[in-house]
């Protein structure tokens, strides 16, 4: 099987997520997303697990320490 990974990558406020929600209805079958964490809070109509994993610090540093 050959994988590959693809990236979007832009600052905060870009439309990355808008140019992903694009990319994906058009190929679902092909990609899979990674959701990545995040320890900011939600922003109104974000869902954990969706679109990112919302850790507090607390969390983080202990996974960092361990």
């Amino acid at each position: 099987m050959n994988k590959k990974l693809f990236v979007i990558s832009g600052c905060s406020g870009v439309g990355k997520g808008t140019v992903l929600k694009e990319f994906m209805a058009r190929n679902s079958q092909e990609f899979i997303l990674s959701v990545s964490c995040t320890t900011r809070a939600p922003r109104p109509g974000e869902v954990d697990g969706v679109n990112y994993f919302f850790l507090n610090v607390w969390y983080s540093i202990t996974i960092l320490v361990s």
